[in-house]
Parts: C-alpha cells; sequence; structure tokens
C-alpha cells in the first residue's frame, strides 16, 4: 500500500478533528478510525476556512 502525502499539517487535522468532535476516536484509534462521513466533513470545514481567509486577502 502506497503512502499519500497530506495536504493538511496534523495540527491543522488536529483542529478540525476537535471542532467536528471526534478528536477522542483520533487518539484512541488513530486517523483511521473516523467514519467517512466524519473524514468529509472534515474536508468541507478545511475548505470553509480556506474561502473565508481567501475573501479576507486583498487581491491585488
Amino acid at each position: 500500500m502506497s503512502r499519500r502525502r497530506s495536504v493538511m499539517s496534523e495540527q491543522f487535522k488536529a483542529e478540525l478533528a476537535k471542532d467536528l468532535g471526534i478528536y477522542d476516536t483520533v487518539q484512541r484509534e488513530g486517523w483511521g478510525g473516523i467514519r467517512a462521513k466524519d473524514a468529509g466533513n472534515m474536508v468541507k470545514r478545511a475548505i470553509q476556512i480556506a474561502e473565508q481567509a481567501a475573501s479576507r486577502t486583498p487581491n491585488p
């Protein structure tokens, strides 16, 4: 099995997991222990944060 390089930092993923209430599962079982739905919610939240950051950044 090949290993993928993560786009998100471990710290950011941990923050998202805490926000979504799944961090306890991650601590007990690792990232493989979360449900696909939770992983999808993490991606959605990360996109929301990125869009908010982009909207605050002035365009040159």
